[in-house]
């Protein structure tokens, strides 16, 4: 069975920086989606997280986090009102580097709770990087209309984010 992504949409913040990304309308046409980014936030950290919302509904968020910080590796469980589960570069990593990761989200259009998994890393040429693997749950059935990804300050120019649908034909 030949599996087929296509992009749905793109997002690249402008000049002056952008607090969120958004994904709106999409559509239930697909079989999985994959969201995947290139991200720097502006806040005065090294490393920072970035929040994903679906349906801007801020219930019924679980995930399982395992994380690699170059000298730490660490787990963690939380139920929060977003995904709180990745990482991307910022202020205080090494210049002009981007953090990237990507989610995947089976099953986005059925009528069951959705999961998701993802995998992220900020970028910094020293020994603080951070590098997470997480398994997530939206305990909610109704289909994923829209995504949301929030920086803890902004999104610094030129920060990317692109969304596939699967298909599987």
């Amino acid at each position: 069975m030949a599996t087929t992504y296509t992009l749905i949409s793109s997002v690249t913040v402008g000049s002056g920086g952008a607090a969120t990304m958004q994904f709106n309308s999409i559509p239930s046409t697909y079989t999985d989606l994959v969201l995947s980014f290139s991200t720097r936030d502006t806040v005065s950290q090294n490393g920072a997280n970035i929040k994903i919302t679906f349906n801007s509904s801020s219930s019924g968020y679980s995930e399982r986090l395992l994380l690699g910080t170059g000298s730490v590796a660490a787990s963690s469980s939380q139920s929060t009102t977003f995904f709180n589960f990745m990482y991307d570069s910022a202020a205080l990593d090494t210049a002009n580097t981007f953090g990237n990761g990507q989610v995947y989200i089976p099953n986005y259009a059925g009528s069951n709770n959705k999961s998701t998994s993802a995998d992220t890393v900020s970028e910094d040429n020293a020994t603080l990087a951070y590098s997470a693997l997480t398994a997530g749950l939206w305990s909610n059935t109704a289909a994923i209309t829209s995504i949301t990804i929030a920086a803890v300050t902004n999104f610094a120019q030129y920060s990317t984010a692109y969304l596939y649908g699967i298909s599987n034909a």
